[in-house]
């Protein structure tokens, strides 16, 4: 059974949609701790070469929002690097074993629903070691063109596919992989795949979309920025 929960947040200019991840982030916490009393949960924020105001956004949150929570700064400009110094930082305060520890994965542009850790831990504490979640980007910031791409307002990404945004993964697995690589893109899939090579159980978190930013040009070369920007490329006679 899990007994410790550690969310990583990796942020980079995200002043604007920070408080909305982290007020979500608060939610989805109390609603881990109704439906599984005494687990502990913590979250670790990496502010990675940050210009604008996230660290007062931060500091104000903590204050009134998140008490379970620690935030470092970091300048290295690469989302598998933060993504890893945070895991490693949160790993440091455990007090259980490896295979009792969770780590939930998010985006600072982003907002999970309520019952989003409490959905992953249902499935961790029957035998997952890997949960993969679907987004859901902020339709009504996208173009019509590609508003018809990505489907009906109530579709979220398919099944199966890997976004740092929701992603789980039991801590014994993360180290024996050698966890998040340092790389700018890319660093969920590959954590994926190695924990799928050395056996890990993976499995598709149903429910519990993330709803994520609509922007076209984002943090990373690609991503899922690089995604939504493509569905444009496509005419609508081909969407439809």
């Amino acid at each position: 059974m899990i007994e410790e929960v550690c969310i990583v947040v990796p942020a980079r200019d995200e002043a604007e949609r920070l408080p909305s991840c982290l007020i979500a982030l608060s939610t989805a916490m109390a609603h881990l701790r109704r439906s599984h009393p005494g687990v502990r949960v913590r979250v670790t924020l990496v502010l990675d070469s940050c210009q604008d105001d996230s660290v007062e956004v931060v500091r104000f949150a903590l204050r009134g929002l998140l008490s379970v929570a620690e935030t470092l700064t970091v300048d290295v400009a690469s989302v598998g690097s933060a993504r890893s110094i945070g895991v490693l930082r949160a790993l440091e305060r455990t007090r259980s074993a490896a295979d009792r520890v969770w780590i939930a994965n998010t985006d600072a542009d982003s907002r999970v629903p309520a019952e989003w850790l409490s959905n992953q831990l249902a499935l961790a504490d029957a035998g997952a070691d890997v949960t993969l979640g679907t987004v859901l980007p902020e339709l009504h910031d996208l173009s019509p063109a590609r508003r018809a791409a990505w489907g009906s307002r109530e579709d979220a990404s398919p099944p199966g596919a890997v976004h740092g945004a929701s992603l789980g993964i039991r801590a014994s697995v993360y180290r024996d992989v050698g966890g998040f690589e340092p790389v700018r893109e890319h660093e969920d899939s590959r954590l994926v795949a190695a924990a799928r090579d050395a056996g890990a159980r993976v499995v598709n978190l149903d429910g519990s979309p993330v709803t994520t930013s609509a922007r076209l040009v984002g943090r990373t070369p690609g991503g899922f920025a690089g995604y939504l920007a493509a569905l444009g490329d496509a005419p609508l006679e081909a969407v439809g």
